[in-house]
């Protein structure tokens, strides 16, 4: 019998997911949910990724709307949405009423009307427009508040500063012979390459950076934007966008390496015990990251001869994140010191310096540490726009290091899963100016580890409050499906090696024996893995392999990941939606075997993981039209072909 309800093994709660509705206005169709709206299309056209209305406090925590007094209303060709939203947190509290109306010839406007409550410091308020980043390289027109017009360009790789400032209006060609004009009033707006971030998008937001920041906003004071969607050309006749119920995944002949792949230590002080242990060895990892940070200097020796203990017991090696401070010189000798007296298992170094790698601070770690036989990496703890803004001395380094996570600015399931084409952007992007050192993704996390932009301090969560760092969907199936995301996008793009989560806990890739510390809200089960932990163990059967690199027909609904060695063929696919649908793979002849994890075998497969990986796939026969796969809600699939 199942102690989880179904909601949870899928993403981790059990309260229902937010479904959006289908809007249709003339020859354009987008999707509404909860104060949003998104891809708003020409047919299969996509030309707005979202647009939403934002209020951001002092440290750009964003506040979550409480949304009431929702109508929608759909017509034969137009549509008209009204509603109010409520920000409040901490100190702010801040109103809206809003409108979306779409008319018959595909126009959309967005209207937002807000009021203060109280008083707060505020970073912004107001209107986001994302475009997709399929359009990178793709040229635009700009009109600018004086209403003069540019020429201008989605970049192509990440922009590490805005490409774009003082915006009234964005044109671009959505297909040939109809443009898309997004005209933005009530503010100053500016673009910002969201990709830095691993968002699928090129942000145009309100209020000028150069705009000083936090600032007050006093009770009583109003807001009011608008946004408006126009086209301009031959318009074809309407249509919705495709069923995506069966797509296609299509193998090349081009290949990588499978990464390095490792996790990081928990962030607990228990120790591995024997059944944790062999579970780990299973997923024949490469190394364990451990931060040593001197500015605890209490704890990074300690932190240091745990980690030293529990390598050797896996029989693996040490990533070292070590944190330095303007004492870099004595706390290298301490480290070397150490080094010398417990010889830990180094795989890599990995220096930073308040988050980031200087080229002083490079030189003396290796005038300190060049001799240990492990190279000496640069780089960033903090994300890909760290990297990108200050880039390091990567000719001095022996590789290039960041860190990523899908939550800086967008938390529903659906921006998730956005991220996981980006991750990739960000490695072919690195490459631009790592002097062809390796690109190091260390680590990959659900939630930030650390917020580097904020201004003050963060509040101290409630006891009875999940840490701002854990997220539920760590021990479901989504998380499941996202790792396997995240591995296809970073290793097909060349990542050298990729750290993902930790060992145990909840931030890791199985429960303690203890069990959750907030059962209620994380709720695991004592000393089960998570279904990730399949995925990564599917992966890690093939390590020192290769990956095919594939493609998908739509890489938000589904993909896959081919991995070969010695012969061997595994394809492991992934459904990130939470409808049934099919992959068909044209490309395999061959019979296979289909080993599928879904929300009716999840729960057994999390509580005896040796068991499930033992079990015998279900046979495909061979067919001339390739192979199709059924994929349930949320699901993954391990094809085993031959």
């Amino acid at each position: 019998m199942s102690d989880l309800e179904k909601n949870v093994l899928l993403y981790g709660r059990s309260d229902p997911l937010t479904e959006s509705r289908l809007l249709t206005a003339g020859p354009v169709s987008l999707r509404y949910a909860g104060g949003d709206i998104r891809y708003v299309r020409l047919g299969d056209h996509e030309i707005l990724r979202r647009v939403y209305a934002a209020v951001r406090d002092h440290n750009w925590d964003t506040i979550t709307p409480r949304i009431h007094n929702e109508r929608i209303e759909q017509e034969a060709d137009s549509f008209r949405v009204t509603f109010d939203a409520v920000h409040v947190q901490g100190d702010v509290d801040f109103v809206c009423h809003s409108s979306i109306s779409g008319e018959a010839d595909g126009t959309v406007t967005f209207q937002f009307d807000g009021e203060a409550r109280s008083t707060f410091k505020r970073n912004r308020i107001g209107f986001c427009v994302l475009h997709p980043t399929h359009l990178a390289g793709q040229s635009c027109v700009v009109r600018h508040v004086d209403e003069q017009e540019e020429d201008g360009q989605f970049p192509l790789y990440i922009s590490p500063h805005q490409p774009i400032f003082d915006i009234r209006a964005i044109t671009h060609a959505v297909t040939p012979g109809v443009q898309a004009e997004v005209l933005m009033e009530g503010d100053t707006f500016e673009m910002e390459d969201q990709r830095n971030w691993t968002d699928a998008s090129y942000k145009t937001y309100c209020t000028p950076l150069r705009i000083p920041y936090p600032a007050q906003i006093e009770a009583g004071t109003e807001i009011h934007q608008t946004i408006t969607v126009r086209l301009h050309g031959d318009m074809p006749p309407t249509s919705k966008p495709a069923s995506k119920a069966e797509q296609t995944l299509r193998i090349t002949d081009r290949s990588v390496p499978v990464p390095a792949i490792g996790l990081g230590m928990a962030g607990h002080d228990t120790e591995l015990t024997e059944a944790e242990i062999a579970r780990l060895k299973a997923l024949n990892l490469a190394h364990l990251r451990v931060d040593l940070r001197f500015d605890r200097e209490d704890s990074w020796a300690f932190d240091l001869r745990q980690a030293t203990e529990a390598a050797r017991k896996l029989g693996i090696q040490l990533e070292m994140a070590v944190f330095l401070t303007d004492a870099a010189d004595a706390e290298l000798d301490g480290l070397r010191a150490a080094f010398d007296e417990t010889r830990p298992p180094v795989m890599r170094w990995l220096i930073f310096h308040e988050g980031t790698t200087d080229a002083a601070t490079l030189q003396l770690a290796r005038e300190k540490l060049g001799d240990t036989g492990a190279p000496i990496g640069a780089g960033t703890d903090f994300f890909f726009t760290e990297l990108n803004r200050q880039r390091p001395p990567a000719a001095d380094a022996d590789c290039i290091s960041y860190s990523l996570n899908p939550q800086v600015h967008a938390f529903e399931n659906v921006d998730l899963i956005e991220t996981l084409p980006t991750q990739g952007e960000t490695v072919t992007s690195a490459q631009q100016f790592s002097a062809g050192k390796p690109v190091i993704v260390s680590p990959v996390t659900l939630k930030m580890r650390r917020n580097p932009n904020a201004t003050g301090p963060q509040p101290e969560p409630d006891p009875d409050t999940l840490p701002p760092t854990v997220d539920v969907r760590q021990m479901s199936l989504f998380g499941a499906v996202w790792t396997l995301g995240s591995i296809k996008s970073l290793a097909e793009s060349g990542a050298a090696s990729v750290t993902y989560y930790e060992t145990t806990g909840w931030r890791g890739v199985m429960e303690t024996a203890q069990g959750s510390p907030l059962p209620g809200q994380f709720q695991s089960i004592p000393g089960a893995v998570f279904p990730l932990y399949h995925v990564l163990a599917a992966v890690g059967d093939f390590a020192g392999g290769e990956v095919i690199l594939s493609e998908p027909g739509d890489a938000l609904t589904g993909n896959g990941l081919v991995l070969r060695q010695d012969g061997r063929t595994r394809i492991l696919l992934a459904n990130y939606t939470l409808y049934p649908q099919t992959i068909h793979l044209p490309d395999i002849k061959e019979a296979a075997q289909v080993h599928t994890l879904h929300a009716d075998n999840a729960e057994a497969a999390m509580r005896d993981p040796e068991a499930f990986r033992q079990q015998p796939g279900t046979p495909v026969p061979a067919s001339s039209d390739g192979l199709r796969i059924e994929l349930p809600p949320y699901s993954v699939a391990r094809v085993d072909v031959g």
